[in-house]
């Protein structure tokens, strides 16, 4: 954001003394005088020659090099600060004869085209429409390539493909989806539902045993650090949901904090195929209790249940050749601490909808042994509609009713022919895109854009019978179908889906931390770090909450494992999981930018840099977009050994005048979050057992304002709700309208951050406010 030279980039001006006509009155002088010096054709400080790009705001590229232009010097940034500044006065010329060509010219581009060029369903979006529309609950994701980001979310419409390749992936999973459907109303449910005792759990010898020990009528996993100890012969008969029941859960010689951490995990179990899939975090304590879990599991695979504290003392095998014996041995006697339970209940369930709701979303209320041709329009029509998410013509669904009859005329049943139209309609642009028109956004659309944003799936009934009766545009309705909407279970996948892409949390698993120098991270650590912080977000939102809380706050979601990890002295109740507990004034963990899940998806698993961290904070939290930096400077490379301060490297890296601008906004958030380690532990020092050079966490903002360390940091910016607003809400709508916000958006992005001030920028209240404004309401 802060690069001159990036900035300069976009400028089309004078050079030489030279005036072009076409430039507004009061602009040509300003440029002259201030930009060409550096940036004719023939110095080209920079590598950049000003000259090249003419005021044609038609043109796109012209447009974003002047709405740069503009910027750089609304902010204060061109021209550099070692050079001669404009006065005040003529400086805010210059702004005014631009600033009003420049909203002309957007402004028409969008009449003219919308803001949000044509979009489809992200591959989480399409996984969840098919499980709303359908009623079916199996994976679909694994199927499609990965969506790639662009402006930081796979939701917008310019980083998004439709090729025949991906086409033909929809095409397979519907086929994969509908036939699933289809099998339940026609087959009935799969039934399956076992109960394992201790024994029958210890009694697979197949190949090298790595199962549980069986004492005492009990079956007890060890912290053994043999792949695949704990694993269970609790195969399971067919892909699907299962509940599994854990009973009597108890900790073994449970340490200071009164429990034992383990994971339950599914998979084949065995090295052809080593990957294994979470299902839940096991916490074990003195008191037996039962644990309830319900996940996906693959056709032949089974269950594994270890503790896994890497902090705990881990026994010896007592076999070679990757057994496990227990024959002549007690591990609780030695001291060892261990996860019991009395049997594993494992049932086959149907989360998402049963039989009957399945049958009614494919054939509505008609009896399926008496459709006809008549029925079979009626259906098709019916399921357009819904899949569509908008009124359908004759002539829109004619060519579905016609493949449909004449897979009918070939001899095929109604059902058959049924799941053809419904196959064809799956891979239509109507069911894949969003449909919208430049301008105001009709009813049928803005429920569209409103369920995609806080469900990312369809909009359910009572969305779409407002939108039936014309009720969207009322902002008071549509206020209320927020509220409601937020307040419903589905918002849990706007929660995940919003915060893998705005925090990059999918992209925890990206690095492994090194286990030689952060021996104490382990897997139920990590699971605890993404629960802090999707329920901590969830939180801000249920409560209305300001955004204040992003950077600072008294409260946090802690489970006994993360406390201890974190080292933190906040008090957590044995046996009850992730909880909100109260921060005492001294407390580092307040904000959400000091939680693990940020720390770790910022660091490489070895080293932490400024740098990394402080282009996250900025971009994500801050709201000030960084531009990439100029060709041919190389990245800084923290010193892994910690001998060498990477502040004392990133010195000399800004005493390039092309980079210092840029690391002005870039390192401070960096600085003051450089105490916490790639795993996010606090540390005084550098290198292993912080016996480095020592972290200096002080520094000065942009603004001028001065910090010393996280805590003055984080007041600093608390202090700037305005900001923090802002930020969030560009954010929010990029991702809820497939688009970046536009030069012309400023305005109405203003509205949303000033609507919401009386209640301190309350995240609900933001996201309301967001829908609400012209920037959501047209395309």
């Amino acid at each position: 954001m802060k690069c001159p030279l990036i900035c300069l980039a976009a400028i089309s001006t004078i050079l030489g003394g030279r005036c072009f006509a076409e430039l507004p009155q009061g602009a040509s002088a300003f440029l002259d005088q201030h930009c060409a010096e550096c940036h004719d054709a023939d110095v080209k400080k920079g590598g950049l020659d000003l000259g090249a790009l003419k005021f044609d705001l038609a043109n796109a590229d012209a447009f974003q090099g002047w709405q740069k232009v503009f910027e750089r010097v609304r902010d204060g940034e061109m021209p550099p600060k070692k050079k001669p500044q404009p006065a005040k006065a003529e400086a805010e010329k210059f702004l005014s004869a631009l600033k009003p060509e420049l909203l002309k010219a957007d402004a028409a581009d969008i009449a003219a085209n919308g803001r949000v060029r044509s979009r489809r369903l992200t591959r989480t979006e399409y996984e969840n429409t098919l499980h709303d529309l359908l009623g079916i609950d199996m994976p679909l994701q694994v199927l499609l390539p990965e969506d790639r980001a662009s402006y930081g979310f796979e939701t917008v419409a310019a980083g998004q493909q439709l090729s025949q390749h991906l086409l033909a992936r929809y095409l397979d999973a519907a086929d994969i989806a509908l036939t699933d459907a289809f099998q339940r109303v026609l087959k009935g449910d799969e039934t399956f539902q076992k109960h394992y005792t201790p024994e029958m759990l210890a009694k697979e010898r197949r190949g090298n045993y790595r199962g549980p020990d069986l004492r005492d009528g009990k079956s007890i996993s060890w912290p053994m650090t043999l792949q695949f100890f704990g694993r269970t012969p609790t195969y399971v008969p067919d892909d699907g949901w299962y509940r599994i029941t854990l009973h009597g859960v108890q900790a073994i010689n449970p340490g200071e904090d009164g429990t034992v951490w383990g994971t339950l995990r599914s998979g084949e179990c065995e090295s052809n195929a080593p990957m294994l899939y979470m299902i839940g975090l096991v916490e074990a304590t003195s008191a037996p209790r039962d644990l309830v879990y319900e996940a996906w599991i693959q056709k032949g695979h089974r269950l594994e249940l270890k503790p896994n504290d890497a902090t705990l003392k881990h026994p010896p095998t007592g076999a070679k050749g990757g057994n496990v014996s227990f024959k002549g041995r007690d591990l609780a006697k030695e001291g060892y601490e261990g996860i019991a339970h009395t049997g594993i209940d494992m049932e086959r369930i149907y989360p998402n909808a049963d039989h009957a709701t399945v049958q009614k979303d494919l054939f509505g209320d008609e009896d399926v042994k008496k459709l006809n041709a008549a029925t079979v329009d009626k259906l098709i029509t019916r399921f357009a509609r819904r899949a569509f998410r908008r009124p359908v013509t004759e002539e829109q669904t004619a060519a579905y009713r016609e493949i449909a009859h004449k897979a009918l005329a070939d001899g095929d049943a109604p059902t058959e022919a049924l799941r053809i139209a419904y196959r064809a309609i799956l891979c239509s642009p109507r069911f894949l895109t969003f449909v919208e028109t430049p301008g105001k956004l009709d009813d049928f659309a803005i429920a569209s854009r409103l369920s995609y944003a806080l469900y990312a799936s369809m909009p359910d009934y009572k969305l779409m019978e407002a939108a039936k009766e014309g009720k969207l545009h009322d902002p008071q309705v549509l206020g209320q179908q927020v509220d409601r909407m937020l307040a419903n279970a589905k918002a849990r996948r706007f929660v995940e889906s919003f915060t893998d892409q705005w925090l990059k949390l999918k992209e925890i698993d990206f690095t492994t931390p090194d286990t030689r120098q952060f021996p104490t991270f382990d897997s139920v650590v990590q699971e605890s770090m993404l629960q802090e912080t999707r329920t901590y977000f969830a939180d801000l939102i249920k409560r209305d909450l300001s955004v204040t809380n992003l950077v600072e706050s008294d409260f946090a979601f802690l489970n006994g494992r993360l406390a201890r990890h974190y080292r933190t002295e906040a008090s957590v109740k044995v046996g009850e999981g992730l909880q909100k507990v109260k921060l005492g004034a001294k407390d580092i963990r307040g904000g959400l930018v000091t939680q693990g899940a940020i720390l770790k998806v910022t660091a490489d698993g070895t080293s932490t840099s400024p740098v990394v961290r402080g282009l996250f904070i900025n971009e994500r939290i801050l709201g000030n977009r960084i531009p990439p930096p100029p060709p041919g400077v190389p990245a800084i490379e923290p010193d892994i050994r910690g001998a060498t301060s990477i502040r004392d490297q990133l010195a000399k890296h800004r005493s390039n005048e092309s980079c210092a601008s840029c690391h002005q906004t870039i390192d401070p958030p960096g600085f003051a979050l450089e105490n916490f380690d790639p795993v996010g532990v606090w540390r005084t020092g550098y290198g292993k057992n912080n016996k480095g050079a020592q972290v200096d966490a002080s520094g000065t903002t942009p603004e001028g304002g001065t910090f010393m360390d996280i805590h003055s940091w984080q007041r600093l910016y608390a202090g700037n709700p305005d900001q923090l607003a802002r930020g969030f809400a560009t954010h929010f709508l990029t991702y809820a309208t497939g688009a970046p916000l536009r030069f012309s958006n400023d305005e109405a992005l203003e509205k949303v951050v000033s609507t919401t001030t009386q209640n301190g920028h309350g995240m609900r209240s933001l996201i309301r406010a967001a829908v609400l404004s012209d920037i959501f309401l047209s395309k």
